[in-house]
């Protein structure tokens, strides 16, 4: 008779430890989501960006499948895909050049600049080629520098 109480005190403390956990779980995802909303109420400049892209992107897509880049002498030679990679990291640079600017955005850029010309390097190397697209990003990055450093001096 004595085993059998402590087996059920053992299934009743089995019971209330997955339940505590259950209930650390859902404290844990509350969190979680409260981080999210916190992060965009915060920053709706990267939310803006990001829906920038996307439009971009399906202006460009759609303008390619209509045949309406081919209108244009300077994007012939690029296909939809490369105008949108190119687009997509101009939109990015501007972000990095707001986030600069702008003391209510302010967040590190480095990382945002060679994102950015990643991607319009993507974009144009097909075109412009690459012995002109490195110097440009040594400039950008050098012009980035440039303006943060005169912004944090003020």
């Amino acid at each position: 008779m004595t085993e059998q109480p402590s087996h059920e005190k053992q299934e009743k403390d089995e019971k209330t430890h997955e339940s505590e956990e259950k209930a650390e779980e859902k404290q844990h995802e509350k969190q979680e989501e409260k981080s999210w909303e916190e992060k965009w109420r915060r920053d709706p400049l990267g939310a803006a960006i990001w829906a920038a892209i996307l439009i971009w992107a399906g202006i460009a897509l759609l303008a390619g499948n209509l045949g309406l880049l081919d209108r244009f002498k300077v994007l012939e030679e690029l296909s939809a895909w490369s105008v949108v990679l190119a687009g997509a990291g101009v939109i990015v640079l501007g972000e990095a050049v707001i986030r600069v600017l702008v003391p209510a955005y302010r967040r590190p850029v480095v990382g945002t600049v060679i994102f950015g010309m990643i991607l319009l390097g993507i974009g144009l190397g097909s075109t412009v080629g690459w012995q002109v697209i490195w110097p440009l990003v040594l400039i950008a990055l050098g012009v980035i520098f440039l303006l943060g450093g005169f912004v944090r001096r003020r």
